[in-house]
């Protein structure tokens, strides 16, 4: 993995009057392997590896402790003697085709979908959320993770909308029993919203907004009234569509995009 380099100052300047390095005042402070992921240096898990190898090094001091409080602010960190300096940010929208999971890497030798983005300058780009293997459509990542954590907190109620082929013909009855929720493994489930967008001779395809974030939570739901699901395509968060965004393709968010998705999440 690529650090950031930056020999020539800290990884950020102390305002006047801020309390130095090992200072009890200072604030926040996070785990080591937290921190450097929050800085976009890399996963928070290849952060442990990297602390735990001894490569890691905090004003001066070897760290072998992922879990060593740490503030991001007015520590020096450095990793293989090269100051580790925050990450520009980026943030990125995917169009995730089908049989990808959402992870760096996979035991199974599943593709995942980082093989379809571009390098971004050795900079640790995460998925604000996830898609499963079979699920397809809209994926942000980004290494800013204050932004993702306000779309992902549940508080936020932030609209994810998705467009899902079923293989039953719906009546006005079922819509209504989705939209009302049920028990599901101990929990109630249900969906913002759901209507039909057009139906075929055999099955259907529905427009399901969802504004929580539960474990596919969809097909769940839908396995609970007995409809299998064909295909289950996300095409948008919030303001944020697929558009004309083709499958296995990324680009990156327009200021206005983020800024709408900021907004969205602060409501």
């Amino acid at each position: 993995m690529a650090v950031q380099r930056n020999p020539s100052k800290p990884v950020r300047h102390r305002a006047s009057g801020q309390p130095a390095p090992g200072d009890s005042r200072s604030a926040p402070r996070h785990g080591l392997a937290r921190v450097l992921s929050k800085l976009g240096l890399c996963s928070r898990s290849q952060a442990e590896v990297l602390v735990r190898a001894g490569r890691v090094r905090v004003n001066g001091r070897l760290q072998r402790d992922p879990e060593a409080p740490t503030d991001a602010g007015a520590d020096k960190i450095s990793v293989d003697g090269q100051l580790v300096a925050a990450a520009e940010k980026i943030y990125r929208v995917l169009n995730k085709p089908r049989g990808y999971v959402t992870s760096t890497s996979d035991e199974r030798g599943r593709e995942t979908v980082y093989s379809l983005m571009p390098r971004s300058d050795g900079q640790w780009l995460a998925p604000v959320g996830r898609l499963d293997k079979a699920s397809e459509g809209l994926l942000l990542f980004t290494n800013d993770s204050a932004w993702a954590a306000r779309l992902t907190d549940p508080a936020t109620h932030v609209d994810k909308t998705y467009h899902v082929q079923i293989d039953v013909l719906p009546d006005a009855e079922l819509l209504q029993r989705l939209r009302d929720g049920m028990e599901v493994e101990g929990e109630t489930l249900a969906l913002k919203s759901v209507h039909e967008l057009r139906r075929g001779e055999k099955n259907a395809w529905l427009e399901i907004v969802l504004d929580e974030g539960r474990n596919r939570q969809i097909r769940r739901l839908l396995a609970a009234a007995g409809i299998g699901v064909l295909r289950l395509v996300r095409v948008a968060i919030g303001a944020v569509g697929l558009g004309s965004l083709a499958k296995g393709e990324s680009r990156s968010l327009t200021v206005a995009e983020i800024e709408q998705l900021a907004g969205s999440a602060r409501k």
